[in-house]
Parts: C-alpha cells; structure tokens; sequence
C-alpha cells in the first residue's frame, strides 16, 4: 500500500510555482490575461515555461499564483 502511494505522489501533478500573464496597455489601463504557468527546475537552476497561447505582441509576466487568481496583484514597475 506505501507502494501505491508513492507512485501516486510522484505522478501527481505539481501546482506551477509562476502563472504566465499577457499584458497589454491601453491608454491608463493594464490588461491581464493568463496564457501559461511555469514551473522550477529541481535543481533551482532555470523553468520550464508552458504557454497555452502565444502572443504577437505586447509583453509576458510571471507572477507567483494567488488565492483569487482573476487577476494579479497590482502591477510592479518595471514589470
């Protein structure tokens, strides 16, 4: 039965440690929208990047995931 739960926890998938946001702006306000996640390598060394879509223009942030994630956080300058 350990057995069983040991596969079970190295198969399960992990929550990303990053979610991926398209952002444009138009005139004062910010548009977010989720387009992927990314998740850390085991050895802390890079990530690996998913993206559902890709975006033509405009600009990607990755934002650590939030409870309510409808929308970030305010956005950080420079982001």
């Amino acid at each position: 039965m350990a057995d069983t739960l040991n596969k079970q926890q190295k198969t399960s998938p992990r929550a990303p440690d990053f979610l991926a946001w398209y952002v444009t702006q138009k005139g004062d306000k910010s548009y977010w929208n989720k387009v992927g996640a990314a998740w850390a390598h085991k050895d802390s060394a890079g990530y690996t990047i998913q993206l559902e879509v890709v975006p033509i223009n405009g600009r990607i942030v990755l934002r650590q995931p939030i409870e309510d994630p409808r929308e970030p956080a305010t956005e950080q300058e420079g982001a």
